[in-house]
């Protein structure tokens, strides 16, 4: 379901409805002040304080400050210009670039910049355990160099030649969640404790021949792999067609809208990517667990 540009302007006409809808997403279950601890709702107990972005007990004055800590927090651009920059991220399947927000909301392209980095903060991959039949796979980014794997023809072992790539290992369920994350390198020390931690033992594990995937069936899992190297693609069942169309709509994406992306900053691009990918089948609107994320308080990155 799609939330258009004249729903959003209904919604959220100006600032006031803005702040409002952040204050009843944070404070929402509020029934008490919590200073005096008398009777207090958000709708009656409340009243906004005039020219500041609060709100105040009626009964001792005591305040209460939506936005601190969050995504808007010190921020003097109109909540209005953030609420619709979070609207063009829910709706985009491709990502916004800060030159886009730029453009868009008529701010410098350091608030752009900015702002674009705090939105991707509300991107949180699941904390659950995969299950069912997962694919994993890893890719590289950033660099000119195509094929990163190799086999030596003289000892016929298998490498891999990363310079000037970001290694990104990804775990997703058919049908499901995805988990993606950055790492230093693919070889089995590194990849196997991410595998554990994601993925729940007794799972159906499906990758390529990859030499750091060889144990897992020692660790509890159903493992099976294809043999690219062999030009084997699909055995029955057997694939992992789902995480590398995830990396092509990834790639594209970077290399269409971002253009270049830096390993300090990769993660949180996987994050936003990872998150839209989680929600590709839902009914609601991305943007409404989007403006519910905003309303909680985050970490700077």
């Amino acid at each position: 379901m799609d939330f258009t540009i004249k729903q959003f302007n209904a919604k959220y006409p100006d600032e006031e409805s803005c702040l409002e809808d952040i204050f009843k997403n944070r404070y929402g279950t509020l029934i008490e002040c919590p200073k005096c601890y008398k009777p207090a709702t958000i709708e009656t107990g409340f009243s906004r304080v005039a020219g500041r972005k609060c709100y105040a007990c009626q009964w001792c004055g005591f305040q209460i400050h939506p936005l601190a800590d969050t995504i808007f927090h010190k921020s003097e651009t109109s909540l209005k210009s953030w609420f619709y920059a979070i609207w063009l991220f829910s709706n985009s399947k491709n990502g916004v670039s800060a030159k886009e927000l730029e453009r868009q909301l008529g701010v410098t392209y350091k608030t752009a910049w900015r702002m674009a980095k705090q939105i991707r903060l509300l991107f949180v991959q699941t904390q659950k355990q995969l299950r069912g039949t997962v694919e994993i796979d890893e890719t590289f980014i950033g660099g000119s160099e195509s094929n990163k794997h190799f086999v030596d023809r003289q000892t016929n072992h298998q490498g891999m030649n990363v310079q000037k790539k970001t290694t990104v290992m990804g775990m997703v369920e058919r049908e499901g969640r995805i988990v993606a994350q950055v790492v230093t390198d693919a070889n089995d020390s590194t990849v196997k404790p991410i595998i554990r931690r994601n993925v729940k033992i007794g799972t159906n594990i499906m990758t390529d021949e990859w030499r750091g995937y060889k144990k897992l069936n020692q660790m509890g899992y159903k493992h099976r792999r294809v043999n690219h190297t062999a030009k084997e693609y699909v055995r029955g069942t057997v694939h992992t067609n789902t995480i590398e169309g995830f990396w092509s709509q990834l790639k594209r994406s970077i290399n269409g809208t971002y253009h270049c992306v830096s390993p300090k900053h990769l993660q949180s691009y996987v994050n936003e990517f990872a998150y839209r990918y989680g929600k590709r089948d839902s009914v609601q609107p991305l943007f409404y667990p989007m403006i519910g994320l905003a309303g909680r308080p985050v970490r700077s990155a």
